[in-house]
């Protein structure tokens, strides 16, 4: 499935509607995935190393999270299950994803925890204890670190961001970009060929420098 399908707003294939089922910290999940959506066969093996290897937010965590580009919504399925007094916006640009997510939480009974929406809709005062991404590299580097220059800053002072990325597709480029734009970025992680980003604001609480090219 090309960037172009899965990142459009309105995925002209048939929505052929599938099941997914995966684990996460012992607990076992099946969701409804749609095609025209991202990795709708499967889970996509980068969620799977991001759910494995990022620390989950805690039972006990408050406040909200992002599930940025969310998919059919296993990232925001598993954060609202772990944390559950915790509200989870899931955002996609793909109005079938929104729909899939919207879904799939009310059948876990996380409907009034879990937010799916077009990006637009998030309140902007809104403001995040954590972050959670597969985002999507394909559709090229410009467009990547727009969304992320639009959505880190949103970040808590203290909150933490998780990202996961291809070494194959830019996973360390990625961390150096966002290292350059003054983001504390470690490789939490590594498996699979995929690498998990830590990423927090640096001590001078800024996180947004912005570099000639991105200014």
């Amino acid at each position: 499935m090309s960037g172009e399908h899965y990142f459009s707003a309105r995925p002209q294939a048939q929505a052929r509607p599938t099941e997914v089922e995966f684990e996460v910290a012992g607990r076992g999940y099946r969701l409804q995935a749609m095609a025209g959506v991202f990795s709708a066969g499967r889970l996509d093996p980068g969620t799977a190393v991001l759910l494995r290897k990022a620390d989950l937010p805690a039972p006990w965590a408050t406040g909200s999270l992002l599930d940025l580009g969310c998919g059919y919504g296993p990232i925001a399925c598993v954060l609202a299950t772990v944390a559950p007094q915790t509200t989870v916006y899931a955002v996609d640009v793909n109005e079938r994803a929104v729909d899939t997510t919207r879904a799939n939480a009310e059948a876990l009974g996380l409907a009034t925890r879990v937010r799916a929406s077009h990006p637009d809709a998030v309140p902007v005062d809104v403001e995040f204890s954590q972050i959670w991404s597969n985002p999507p590299i394909r559709v090229g580097k410009d467009e990547l670190h727009a969304i992320l220059d639009r959505w880190l800053p949103r970040l808590a002072p203290d909150g933490t961001a998780w990202l996961v990325a291809g070494k194959h597709l830019g996973g360390d480029s990625l961390q150096r970009w966002l290292q350059e734009r003054g983001w504390d970025t470690a490789r939490h992680a590594s498996q699979q060929g995929f690498r998990v980003l830590r990423v927090s604001r640096n001590n001078s609480g800024d996180g947004t420098r912005p570099t000639p090219e991105n200014s």
